[in-house]
């Protein structure tokens, strides 16, 4: 064979041996690829968090079980005085989470005086709850004597909640859980005023009321840029026990988002939701006299109900004679609220106190609350001192015993707010005797009215609720109030009957309505 023809057979076979190699070595990838892969151990899941459900367990747990009254603290520490109480003060030095990262921190109350009870804190850091310990170390007794008598593991009687809302750099208390299931909180233009409650039981019957109290506390860590605080509660009383989630947002106007689930160990007559409690000594509509260089103590000086056909409803607050239950049935309600309406320092004159600057209390409900009716109960009262007004919402369909009862709102604690009620709004209600009648004086304020010019004719819608058997009306007409800028409206009342005689009074203007309901119970 030629030399070049042997050279070019050659270069064949070398050229068919290395597609051959490419070939298998594709081929095996191949394999390759398509074996299964190695076996992994699986990966164990993170522990569950602990939350809501939790508290929920233990309250359903709890309610099978007859109630155990808590222990009680030492008898001695229940007899100090408030001055001693007060100077019994928590070290900041022992504050939880304190560090300047933390958007939160908490401290905690001792027992005493009022305080007979203790509670269980415990806090939740990633899947595990931790309780906290007690002890005399880590509060400064001031004046007082008896810190070596203070048992080791007596407990705490509540907590309060800081941020830095109010200012940058220093972590102002905003919410405070301290009391039975009493808690209270203020906006970041407020001082501390009226309370919410986690239920009420039996309220302002006859047969007496139940108190239930918060046992138990779990406080969630907080991450560095959290803007809100979380805290679990477990309620317990002869009647009920209940689970509780508060997620806090401090603010212009602290919220308060509020989870509940009840069990019940037996009926109660009554049970009152998202229940508030204030102070009423005295204001613009009260009769009675008082010794008191104040000219008006209130923490509160109305309630608000909004109803889902878009009507707003103001019932002054008043200090009777003896108790007053009034209802206030609602076609889908849209929040009710205990309002602080009167923000002229002048009416109060009080520096020490500041009821110009107490919150007001707005709760709005988490879906739908039902059929039922929003109660006001005014208790008589010869101090400042005591707690006397009470609004909540009472279900026509009342918890069953053997079935948990789920219910949510949101509670926003502020101090003004324009939108609530979106129209003009009262801002004053007075009355006097006159000529053989009962002469009422209704101020209207805000900006929609403001803007109507006095030479416009507004009409004063005044009826009398209770029937026209039991009064009539004389002798009403609106001017407006050219130092406020607002309406006035004042009309006469002549009384048929002795009986409560319900009155309902709004401002229209060719039959578009300007303001909310006025609403007052007089009693002849």
């Amino acid at each position: 064979m030629p030399a070049d023809q042997h050279a070019t057979a050659s270069l064949r076979g070398g050229c068919a041996g290395a597609t051959t190699a490419i070939a298998l070595l594709t081929l095996a990838a191949t394999l390759a690829s398509a074996a299964p892969p190695p076996k992994r151990s699986p990966q164990p899941s993170p522990p569950p968090t602990f939350g809501f459900a939790n508290v929920a367990a233990r309250a359903k747990q709890l309610a099978t079980e007859p109630f155990k009254a808590p222990p009680q603290v030492p008898e001695w520490l229940t007899k100090i005085n408030y001055d001693q109480w007060r100077d019994i003060r928590f070290r900041t030095d022992q504050t939880l989470w304190r560090d300047p990262m933390r958007p939160f921190q908490v401290q905690f109350f001792h027992p005493g005086l009022f305080y007979d009870r203790t509670v269980a804190v415990n806090v939740i850091d990633g899947s595990k709850a931790k309780p906290l310990t007690f002890s005399p170390s880590q509060f400064d007794y001031g004046r007082n004597d008896f810190a070596s008598k203070v048992p080791q593991s007596l407990g705490y009687a509540g907590l309060r909640l800081h941020a830095p809302f109010k200012t940058p750099k220093y972590y102002d208390e905003v919410i405070v859980f301290l009391g039975a299931s009493y808690f209270r909180a203020v906006g970041r233009d407020q001082v501390f005023g009226l309370s919410a409650r986690g239920i009420a039981i039996d309220t302002g019957l006859s047969s007496g009321e139940e108190f239930p109290y918060f046992r138990e506390f779990w406080l969630k860590t907080p991450a560095g840029k959290d803007k809100h605080a979380v805290v679990y509660a477990l309620l317990d009383s002869p009647s009920l026990t209940g689970a509780y989630e508060f997620t806090i947002t401090p603010g212009e106007q602290t919220v308060v988002e509020t989870r509940g689930r009840l069990y019940l160990r037996r009926a109660p007559q009554k049970i009152g939701f998202a229940p508030l409690t204030s102070m009423f000594f005295h204001g613009k509509n009260t009769t009675r006299c008082f010794d008191d260089f104040r000219p008006e103590v209130h923490d509160s000086d109305g309630l608000l109900v909004a109803s889902g056909n878009g009507e707003w409803l103001w019932r002054p607050l008043d200090n009777p004679e003896r108790l007053e239950i009034s209802s206030f049935r609602t076609p889908e309600l849209r929040g009710f609220g205990l309002i602080q309406r009167d923000r002229d320092f002048r009416s109060y004159e009080d520096l020490e106190t500041r009821p110009d600057l107490r919150p007001s209390a707005w709760i709005v409900p988490g879906g739908d609350w039902g059929s039922g009716h929003v109660e006001l109960i005014e208790i008589p009262t010869k101090s400042d001192a005591n707690d006397n007004i009470v609004a909540m919402w009472v279900p026509d369909q009342q918890p069953k015993v053997g079935a948990p009862y789920d219910f949510g709102y949101t509670l926003s604690w502020y101090g003004d707010d324009p939108g609530r009620p979106p129209l003009g709004r009262v801002t004053a209600t007075r009355r006097d005797d006159f000529e053989g009648t009962k002469r009422f004086v209704v101020d209207f304020a805000g900006k929609a009215l403001e803007d109507v010019p006095g030479d416009q004719i507004l009409r004063g819608d005044v009826t009398v609720a209770s029937g026209e058997d039991t009064a009539e009306i004389v002798d009403q007409h609106v001017a407006k109030n050219p130092v406020t800028g607002g309406w006035r409206l004042t009309f006469r009342l002549r009384p048929k009957t002795s009986a409560p005689i319900e009155l309902r009074a709004y401002l229209d203007k060719a039959s578009e309505t300007l303001t909310e309901t006025w609403s007052y119970a007089f009693r002849p």
